[in-house]
Parts: C-alpha cells; sequence; structure tokens
C-alpha cells in the first residue's frame, strides 16, 4: 500500500510539476524483469516508479538507509540496501531472488550519480546480477532529472523529464554461473550502451 501511494505522488508531482513523458518498449506484463538507468539526480528512481505500472524494488546505498527520516521512506518504498565499495553479497542475493520470484528490480550500474550528467562505467555487481539471472535485462534513459534536482540542491526547478524505455539486451552467449572479469566488463559495457541509445532515442524524438 505504502508504495503505491508514493508511485502515485511521484507521478501525480511528475506530471504537474515536469510535464513527464513515457516512450519506449512496453515492459512486460509478468515475470521478472532486472532495469538498468543511468543516475544523475534523486529524481531518477522515483521518476522510474512513477513510469513503470508495475511495482519496482530499487537497490539503493546503505547510506540512505542510515538517515533517521529518508531511512524509513526509502525502506517503506520497496528499496533494498547495498554497501558500496565491496562486494555485497547479501544485496546481490536478494535482487536475485526478487527476479526468480517474478519480480521487477532497478540498479543503476554507475553505482553513484554521475557528476556532470555523462555516463560512467557499470560496477561489476550490476553485470553479475545480469550474468546470473534469467530475465530480460531492460535498458532506461532518465533525461531533465538534473535540471529539476541537481546534486547538491533540495529545491525543485520545473524541467520536462522523460523516461525512455530501450529494447532488452541481448545476453544470451554471456550468461553464465561462472563468470569471469571480462564477461562481467562486456555485460557492463552492453548495459551502458543500451542506456545511451535510449537517452539519444529521447533526446531525439
Amino acid at each position: 500500500m505504502g508504495y503505491r501511494i508514493g508511485q502515485f505522488l511521484c507521478r501525480t508531482f511528475l506530471k504537474t510539476f515536469c510535464r513527464m513523458s513515457v516512450t519506449g518498449t512496453d515492459i512486460p506484463e509478468s515475470g521478472g524483469c532486472l532495469l538498468v538507468a543511468n543516475h544523475v539526480s534523486h529524481l531518477d528512481p522515483p521518476l522510474v516508479s512513477a513510469s513503470i505500472r508495475r511495482m519496482v524494488y530499487f537497490m539503493a546505498k546503505q547510506e540512505l538507509f542510515d538517515a533517521p527520516v529518508l531511512g524509513r521512506i526509502i525502506a517503506a518504498t520497496s528499496a533494498f540496501p547495498v554497501k558500496r565499495g565491496a562486494a555485497d553479497r547479501g544485496a546481490l542475493r536478494r535482487a536475485g531472488t526478487l527476479l526468480e520470484s517474478g519480480n521487477i528490480v532497478c540498479i543503476f550500474p554507475e553505482g553513484r550519480r554521475s557528476p556532470d550528467g555523462n555516463l560512467q562505467p557499470a560496477e561489476a555487481g550490476a553485470a553479475l546480477i545480469a550474468a546470473q539471472s534469467n530475465v530480460p535485462v531492460i535498458p532506461i534513459g532518465l533525461i531533465g532529472t538534473a535540471d529539476v534536482l541537481p546534486p547538491g540542491r533540495v529545491v525543485f526547478r520545473p524541467h520536462p523529464v522523460k523516461a525512455v524505455i530501450g529494447k532488452p539486451l541481448d545476453l544470451g552467449e554471456l550468461r553464465a554461473e561462472k563468470h569471469d572479469r571480462a564477461l562481467l566488463d562486456e555485460i557492463g559495457r552492453r548495459m551502458m550502451d543500451g542506456i545511451a541509445a535510449a537517452i539519444r532515442q529521447g533526446l531525439e524524438e
């Protein structure tokens, strides 16, 4: 219930204040699905949630959950924590279990907000989730969120935002229980290439 209320409020705010638009491929109506998106603003998770009709589980950095008030809000919106800078096996298992159970999980492969808006290389943990899962991996390009809420600011500025849902990535030959760094690097590269293509599509529309 808490997630649905938050999703409705996010969608209402973004449509009214930011003229939110969603374009691209339809998200599967059922079954597990891994969403991968670029990250430039704290507004990115709300935009993804508002753009997807189904419930979305987010992987978020542990520090956000440690904040007295913000931590409770985030925990109530279906997010689960991940420790940055280390192989957080608990978070990886949690993501895998959710996907196997038919849920949608969204991760930001860059691991942190981009300081300048340019796409950063994907971290190995994001690629590992994709390598070990057997669900569609769908890139999403988020546009305009940094103009609404730039890093370091708490005041919203009116500006259009858009979520562009790309086509599922072709990772067939790269999915494996056993993996090496080269395989994870290639999966990460395809993730970021898919996100870049979705962003380009959105800017050209």
